[in-house]
Formats: structure tokens, sequence, C-alpha cells
């Protein structure tokens, strides 16, 4: 008996063959077919199909063949609805209209959804004798083919209608805007759930748009309400079917072919019909008003077997509302800007076709009133675009919150709210501590602090000879506008600053003071022994260098903390014996600009800082690693790490002494004392600390680590320590015998790996995706032996898998055979404690959702490797070499 994978494989076999291993894409549906006028009336509404994502039991819809008087063929259309796939339906659900002659010619037909169905779909064949019996025979015989063919027709021909929307404002804009594009990309992908090659927009903008038109087989996303059809038959069971059914290049793409032609070539559920009289091809229905016109993928014959076009109807199914959410809910938006776009995502659809429809903005008016402003959706500016021109004379409360509402098909539909505030005149200030930070010669940075900043629309400013300066500026989260002056040629004095608002027809002024130089430099402070200091001062920008005691001083880094700015400088060679300064003595230190002035600013040298130096360190392992790492620097966060020290200032530790651990980010620290344990003098010079990371710092630490000293509650200079790392625990590698497929690594919290390579160089390598949680994943084949790695935590650094690779020879008719195996498929590789990784599904390595096949094995496509077989043969044991001189028990290296 024929089952439904049977035709899979079959499509999937034919498809090869007939395309040819050599094609770069398989038939795609770009032919055009006849065309379909639809309508539903539900109660007295009637709307065109276009507008109709769903039906329901009562509806009257109307049929009409658009087809030409001189059409050469006779086309006999069939409507028939379904109600299940073990559940035939009756007879009297089939309708049967003579496109070429009677009332079907002239007025089409009129069909009621019965109580039970569930699909429609629309069959046009050509007239033979008894063609009307063998399609309803068809069809009742197996039910459950044809409501999975419905099922598949339909969403197939959301994801053509979301790809179509983004292909044609990509040429829209390559046409009229192309330096658009860059802007715009991101905004389509994100309404169009389709992905965008960022590396596109940093091409010239003439090659974005034929650069994001590419690779259209993998442009595809889940829309947010389910699987889209290429996830779904990339992943699970049906991923087996396609690996099963060729090694075509189209399979080996990580979509396994384009959009929806490679799909639906493997996938089709038609070959298990076709005979030696029919065949039946499958029909996308593209909407567009009340046609929907039928795209086909394969041209129709009229010699025997002839073609069966097969179309479907929306499903009769209750309202499946878009999940719409406002892309950040506590956006507070003017509601008098103009163009006013409300950002949202969720709702591919909305964006792509007529679902939504009638679409409003509701917002309070006065008194107990409200105003409906329509709202039409725009992908190319992510959101929804708002008619304002309603408000014109109408005065809205200080702050308000609309809500969308509309239409989704015959039902009503309310969506998300949105917080708006309306344009009014109001105080504006600079922020504390920057009234006498303005300096000309310089752009400067301003903060302005008003009631509600949102409805700024431009800033200029206006110098004393009367010239209007367009001013850079941006609102902050902290509800304050940002402005970048242009005083690099402006003269000291008073300038006003124009603040225009949306809706408003008079700039704002707030008149500002700019100074001619710095106020003065307040001092530079440094620790006795220290190599560098800070000044402190205004507009240090331009100190160049500063000398003390004949040491000379250059920059590192300025900082500005209210209005008051603090430079750091570093002694070009270490101070030595240089200051001679004593602790709260004061003298002279001559800063130089870099216009060439020199200028004398008060000096002091303050206590020296406690200062140790790090000797030596180590670290033991709790587990065997399954990682070798690639940088003696770094430290796994499961290890312990020991460290010893050298008291330098002063020349010995005491009982208060501590040593502190901390992140670059200062976000997470640690204190190791004599008194919890983590502290250990070997004697008064000599200290021993041991850091535990897991327990220190949690699970979600990493990255490079540094330590102090703090004795008597002064802090030293902070030293680097080490990198900490998070190690996944890699348990077994399986490769098939075939060399043209990746072999798969399994084991647990994969994500940490960035990306894995078959060399050390990195040339055939294989991307983790971003939130992976399988515990398989495809990898290149290891090319000597060993299967390199990058860590999520230290990119910049390669790895070693420490797990052995299979050994490969050469087998009859130049095939790679696993050594001494005898399983044909898969050669499972366990780590060196000898113990092999159970055999999962391929399927589990997208467990998160992320597609099969996205790894992103370069230059070589990723394959999921067909599933390992049920009881694979241990390896032989992995030889340890001897470890080196630790103490018993442990797993340690010394760096």
């Amino acid at each position: 008996m024929c089952t439904i994978f049977d035709g899979l494989k079959l499509a999937a076999a034919i498809a090869f063959f007939a395309s040819g291993a050599a094609l770069a894409d398989p038939v795609a549906f770009d032919l055009a077919g006849p065309t379909l006028d639809v309508e539903v009336t539900r109660g007295a509404v009637t709307l065109p199909i276009s507008q109709v994502p769903e039906l329901a039991t009562g509806d009257r819809v109307w049929l009409k063949a658009a087809l030409s008087d001189g059409e050469a063929v006779h086309y006999l259309m069939v409507v028939a609805f379904l109600r299940g796939s073990t559940a035939p339906p009756p007879a009297s659900w089939f309708s049967r209209c003579d496109t070429w002659t009677g009332s079907c010619s002239k007025e089409g037909v009129r069909l009621t959804v019965p109580p039970e169905a569930r699909e429609v779909l629309v069959f046009l064949a050509p007239q033979t004798g008894g063609d009307f019996k063998t399609l309803v025979n068809a069809v009742r015989g197996r039910p459950g083919v044809f409501v999975r063919t419905s099922q598949d027709l339909n969403q197939a021909a959301a994801e053509h209608l979301r790809l179509q929307s983004y292909l044609k404002e990509i040429r829209r804009l390559g046409d009229s805007d192309p330096v658009r594009l860059k802007e715009a990309a991101p905004l389509l992908s994100r309404s169009l759930a389709i992905r965008v090659d960022a590396q596109c927009l940093e091409k010239p903008p003439t090659l974005q748009a034929a650069c994001l038109m590419q690779g259209r087989n993998a442009l595809i996303m889940a829309d947010g309400a389910g699987e889209s059809v290429t996830q779904v038959l990339t992943s699970g069971p049906a991923s087996d079917l396609a690996m099963e059914a060729g090694n075509t290049p189209q399979l080996k793409s990580g979509y396994y072919g384009p959009f929806i032609g490679s799909l639906l070539d493997i996938a089709r559920l038609f070959d298990s019909f076709h005979t030696a009289k029919y065949q039946y091809i499958p029909a996308l229905a593209v909407p567009r008003g009340r046609e929907l016109a039928l795209t086909l993928n394969a041209p129709p014959s009229f010699h025997d077997p002839k073609s069966v076009l097969v179309a479907a109807l929306p499903a009769v199914e209750d309202p499946q509302f878009p999940e719409l959410h406002a892309v950040d809910a506590q956006q507070v938006y003017c509601i008098r800007k103009e163009p006013l776009v409300l950002a949202i995502e969720g709702a591919p659809l909305m964006f792509a076709g007529s679902f939504a429809h009638h679409l409003t903005l509701r917002v309070p008016g006065p008194g107990a009133t409200h105003i409906d402003l329509p709202a039409t959706p725009d992908p190319a500016q992510g959101g929804l675009v708002i008619d304002t021109s309603a408000l014109s004379n109408v005065v809205l409360g200080e702050r308000v919150r609309g809500s969308l509402q509309g239409s989704w098909g015959f039902a009503s539909y309310s969506g998300p709210g949105f917080n708006f505030v309306d344009t009014r005149a109001q105080s504006w200030t600079l922020a504390p501590g920057e009234e006498e930070a303005l300096v000309v010669g310089r752009e400067d940075t301003v903060h302005l602090v008003s009631g509600s900043p949102h409805c700024v629309s431009d800033l200029k400013l206006a110098n004393s000879d009367g010239r209007e300066l367009k001013v850079d500026w941006k609102l902050t989260k902290t509800e304050q506008v940002e402005a970048r002056l242009p005083l690099e040629n402006a003269s000291a004095g008073a300038v006003t600053l124009l603040i225009s608002q949306y809706g408003s027809a008079q700039p704002q002024r707030l008149t500002l003071h700019t100074y001619a130089e710095a106020g003065h430099l307040d001092a530079f402070v440094v620790h006795s022994g220290d190599d560098r200091g800070v000044l402190r001062g205004s507009r240090l920008d331009e100190v160049a260098g500063l000398v003390l005691n004949g040491i000379d001083f250059r920059p590192e880094t300025l900082s500005s903390i209210q209005g008051k700015d603090e430079l750091m400088l570093v002694a070009r060679e270490a101070p030595g014996t240089a200051l001679i300064l004593k602790s709260g003595d004061g003298a002279k230190a001559r800063v130089t600009l870099k216009d060439g002035r020199t200028l004398n600013v008060r000096a002091t040298l303050e206590e020296a800082r406690p200062r140790v130096t790090l000797i030596g360190k180590s670290l033991a392992l709790s587990l065997p690693a399954s990682i070798r790492l690639g940088d003696s620097d770094e430290l796994p966060q499961d290890a312990q790490l020991t460290f010893a020290l050298h008291a330098q200032s002063p020349s010995s530790f005491t009982r208060d002494d501590s040593i502190e651990v901390a992140t670059l980010d200062d976000a997470t620290a640690t204190q190791l004392t004599l008194s919890n344990g983590s502290l250990t003098l070997q004697d008064a010079k000599i200290a021993v600390a041991r850091l535990d990371p897991a327990k220190a710092f949690g699970p979600s630490t990493f990255g490079p680590l540094r330590f102090r000293i703090v004795s008597h509650g002064v802090a030293g200079d902070w030293q680097q320590l080490a990198k900490l790392v998070r190690l996944p625990q890699l348990q077994a590698l399986s490769c098939p015998e075939s060399g043209d497929q990746p072999c798969q690594l399994s084991g647990t919290n994969l994500f940490l790996l960035e990306s894995v390579s078959a060399d050390a160089h990195f040339g055939a390598w294989a991307a983790v995706p971003d939130g992976f949680t399988g515990s398989i994943l495809p990898v290149p084949r290891p090319e000597k032996g060993e299967l390199y790695v990058k860590l999520r935590d230290d990119p910049g650094v390669v790895s070693v898998a420490a797990i052995e690779a299979p050994l490969v020879h050469p087998g009859p008719e130049g095939r790679q055979v696993g050594s001494g195996r005898k399983d044909p498929q898969v050669n499972p590789v366990a780590l060196g404690s000898g113990s092999t990784a159970p055999a999962e599904q391929p399927g589990a390595a997208v467990a998160s959702g992320v597609p099969a096949g996205a790894t992103g094995i370069n230059p070589a496509p990723a394959i999921i490797a067909a599933p390992a077989p049920e009881n694979p043969s241990p390896p032989e044991p992995r030889k340890t070499p001897p470890s080196p001189a630790v103490g018993p028990g442990n797993s340690a290296r010394s760096t």
C-alpha cells in the first residue's frame, strides 16, 4: 500500500532526476495559471477573497473561473468541501461547474459552507468523459491526503505572500531610493519575518537590492503563529525523508531548495495518485482584491496524463487573530508627529496581505468622545502609519493612550495599546552641572530637560550674527534630549537654541552661554609609586602632556562628571625614585596644551597604594576536560584557580589584607581573605589565594578577571588575572561513512560553543546558532583526527576538542570507510572515558526551534546526518597519556 511517506520519497527522487544534480534552483512557482473570482458573504457583509483569512460554517462563497472566451481547453471546475483525514466527504459536498457553457460560464457557482466542513479545494480539470466522477472518487478514497494538501497549500500561499511583499518593496526602493535600503531592510525583515543578509547592506547602495533578493530559499522565517513549511519539512521525521531523497546541491543549502518550489517538489503528496489519465499539480492562490491568481510550478499537460490543477481556499476555522504587539511597549509617541509610525511586530500577514482591513488608531477626544485615525501597515517603515489630519483642530490631553481597532476578515479586531503625548509649550533647561560646560572651539554635548521631550522635531543653533546651524540630537532613555552643539566656529557669549515641536508653528527659544576657554586646571593627583595620575579641571581635551619632577605624563582617558573633566595621565617611564615628594607635599606640574601653550597646576602626592606581584598560578579541574584550551590565560568556570602573590608595598602581608577579584565592569566581585579560608600566607611575603569561579560568580559570569589587594581599606591597582570561560561537556562524535556528510557532535551546553572547525585555521567551519539548546550539533568532519572549537566567551582563541575522531580510509570505488566498523551508517566516537553517548535522532539538534542545517558550515553546506544505529559497537577505550606531576586524583595544569 502506497503511503504518504512513499509519496514523499518518490516525489523527491523525481524532482532530483528531472532537474539534475547540477542545477542551482529547482522549478519554483512562477508560471501564471488561471484566475478565479471569489467573494464570501457572511450575514449581510460581502468581502473579496483577499480580505478573508478563514471561512465559517454558513458562509456563502461565490466562485467564477475568469477564462477567456477563446480558451482552447474546456476546464471542469470542481469545488470540494473536506471534513477530516479519516472522514470521506459525502457526494453532496462536491459541486460541478462547466466553465465553458451554461450558467457557470456566465454567473459562476454559489455554494454554502456545510456544517463540519474544515477545508475547501478547487479542482480545474480538462473536460473528459467521467472526469467529475474520477475526481470525486479520488478525494473520497483518500481524504487525508487532500486535507493535508489543503493545509500545505494554504500555509505555502501565506509564505509566498510574505516573500512577494518583501521582494516588491526591495525592488521599489532599489529603483526609487537605493540609499534608503540600508534603513528599510531591517524593518522589512522585522515586519515580514524575512531574513536579511547584513553583508548586503555593506555593499554600495546600487548593489544592495540585487543582493537582498538572492537566496530566496532561505528567506522565510516563522511568523510567530507557527512553523513555516520550510521548517516543518526540514526538521523531525520529514528531514530524514529529505535526506534519503538524494544528495543534490539543492538539498544541501540549509533549507533544502527554493522556498516553495523545492518544498512541494519534495513533499508532493499527489504522486501516489499519478495515473495514466490524470496527474495532480498544485497551484498557489495569490489574492488580489476578489481575484485569486493561480501560480504553478510546472506547465499543465493536456495529453494523457492530463493535469488537474488543485488550489485551496481558506480553511474553515475560528478566527486566528495575529499575535501583534508593540516593539517597545513602554515607548511614548508624539501624537502630532508627521509621519506617525507605530513600531509593531508579530503579524507578517498584516503587512503582506489585506486580511486586516479598516484599521484605525482610537484615541480619546474632548469630553467622552473618541477619534479614529486611519492606520495603514507599511513594512518598509516597520509599523502602522497613522493619518493624524483629523487632529488639526483638536486639543487632546497631555498624555493619552490609544488602541488599534479594525477587522480581521469578518471578525472585529482589537490590537495593542500605545502611549501618546500632545505638543504643548513647556520650560526647557540644561541638565544640572552643564550650565557652564559650553566651550567654544569644539562640538559640545548638552542635555535638555523638560516635562515631555517626545514631540521635538528639530533643533537649530542661532549665533549672535543671526546664522542658524543644524544641531544633531537624539532622545535618550532618561527622557532627555541629547544635543551636539556645533561651536567650532562660534564666539564666546550668548547663543540661542531653537526647539521646534510637531504641530507647533513657532519654535521655543532657549538662551545658552558659551565660554572662550576652560575655567582653570584644578589639580594633578598621583599616588606615591604609581605610574599614573588624575588631572582635574575643565577643557582637558586640549591637554597634550604634563611634566612633574622630570617625569613625562601623557593623556590616556578623558571623562566628564557633572560638567567637570578628569583626565588620566600615564608616565612614559616608571616613576622609580624620581618622584621625591612626600605624602601630602605640594608641588607645581607643568601642563602643555595642544596649541603649544604651557600652564602650571598644583600637584599632590598621595599615600602609596598597596602593591603585589603575581608570581604563579595553576588550576585544577573538577571533571576531566572535554576541551583542550588554546590559551593558558583561560580559566574554566568549573575549575579552581590557585595563584601566588608577592608583597611589594608594603613588603609584607597583614592578617587584615584581602584580595578582591572582579570582572572588568565590576558587575560581579568576590573577596579572598584569611578568615574565609580562600587566602593562605606561606610567610609574611608570599600569599596563596584560591578562587572557585562557579561558587564566587555563578553560571552567567565570563570574560576577563582582574585582581587587586586591599590593605587597611586602601585598594591597589587592578591587575589581569585570567579569562573566565564556560565550557560545554562534549560527549561523543559520530561520523557517517559517507565522506560528503558532516559528523554529529553530542554533548550538553553546546550553546557555549561559538563555532566548530575541521582544521585549526577554520577553513571549513560551522557556526553554532544563538540560543542553541539541542544536544546534537552537525559539525565538519575532522581532517587530521582533531576537531577545533571557538568558545563564545573567548572567540578569538582556537581550542581543541578532547575527543577521538574516527579513522577513515579509502574503500571500494573511492568511498571512505570507517576503520573496523561494520555498521553502514554512523561511527560513534566516544570521549577518553571510554563511554559512548546514546544515539539521538537528528531532530534533537533543533529541539529549541533552530532550523536544522542553520549551523552555517563553510564552505561546505551543512546537512543533518542520518540517524545513528540502534546498537552501535563501543569504540576502543582512549589511551590517556601520563599526567603531569599533580596531586593524586587531580586534573591540573600550571600556567
